[in-house]
């Protein structure tokens, strides 16, 4: 998929998110499920959070103030780039107290800081070195580009988290 293709995909999750903003109320945004697992809150601080480290991460490999390695991305990360899944996988005790419930209004001025450094990136991401790199915690040494994908794939992956979410408060 080609950069622009890229952005645009996350630009469509992003305004998907915002517009759920608009739609959940202040009690089930906070709410826990009543299965266990994250609430909105959570989801919403955890994807643009790490929405907004990936695009750091992006611009610092196209700036050149990565690692220059022939390196790539390990088994995992190979197959989230090549298929686009991004599996299904129990959080880890680490991730879970990195990840606080937030308010709408700080959910909204996270969803701006993202947009507002993916307009900044993108502008360098054309030219982008692919021998420049920074490692993932999961998936190996991503170049530029590889990260933006990555961005893509896993805001795209917490939507239908928001989702499952979403069906069973509803119930």
């Amino acid at each position: 998929m080609k950069i622009n293709q890229e952005r645009k995909r996350i630009d469509e999750a992003l305004d998907k998110y915002r517009h759920w903003l608009d739609e959940i109320s202040d009690e089930q945004f906070d709410a826990t499920p009543p299965n266990g697992g994250w609430s909105y809150a959570e989801v919403y601080s955890h994807i643009l959070q790490s929405d907004f480290g990936s695009l750091i991460a992006a611009e610092k490999c196209a700036r050149k103030t990565g690692t220059s390695t022939t390196k790539g991305a390990n088994l995992f990360g190979k197959f989230v780039l090549l298929t686009c899944i991004f599996p299904r996988v129990k959080t880890s005790a680490e991730l879970s107290s990195k990840t606080k419930k937030i308010t709408k209004e700080e959910a909204r001025n996270l969803l701006i800081r993202v947009r507002s450094r993916l307009d900044c990136v993108m502008e360098l991401l054309h030219n982008a070195p692919k021998n420049y790199k920074i490692k993932h915690p999961r998936m190996g040494m991503l170049n530029a580009e590889q990260w933006l994908r990555f961005t893509r794939i896993h805001t795209e992956h917490h939507l239908k988290q928001l989702e499952r979410i979403r069906k069973i408060i509803s119930q």
